[in-house]
C-alpha cells in the first residue's frame, strides 16, 4: 500500500510541476505575442505618418518651387523655347 502512495504522490508533483511549466510557457507566450501586437500598431501609425508625409512632399506647388529655386528651372514660354529641325524634309527618306 505504501508503494502505491508513494507511486501516486509521485505522479501527482510530476503532474503539478508540468501544470506549472505549461502556465509558465503560456504567459511568456502571452507577453510576446502582447509586444508584437503593439509593435505592429506603432509601425502601421509610423507607415500612415509616412504616407501622409510623401504625400505632402509630392504637391505640384512644392515641386515647381523646388523646380525654380533648387535647379534653376524656368516656366517654357515661346521667348526660351528652341525647335530644332531635321535637315531632311518630312516624308523625304534617303
Amino acid at each position: 500500500m505504501l508503494r502505491i502512495n508513494l507511486l501516486l504522490l509521485l505522479a501527482v508533483m510530476m503532474s503539478a510541476l508540468f501544470l506549472v511549466g505549461t502556465q509558465y510557457e503560456s504567459r511568456k507566450l502571452f507577453t510576446e505575442l502582447d509586444r508584437a501586437e503593439n509593435e505592429a500598431r506603432r509601425l502601421a501609425t509610423d507607415q500612415q505618418r509616412l504616407q501622409v508625409e510623401k504625400r505632402a512632399q509630392a504637391t505640384p506647388q512644392r515641386i515647381e518651387t523646388l523646380a525654380r529655386d533648387k535647379l534653376q528651372m524656368k516656366q517654357a514660354s515661346q521667348a526660351i523655347t528652341q525647335y530644332v529641325q531635321d535637315g531632311n524634309p518630312a516624308g523625304v527618306a534617303q
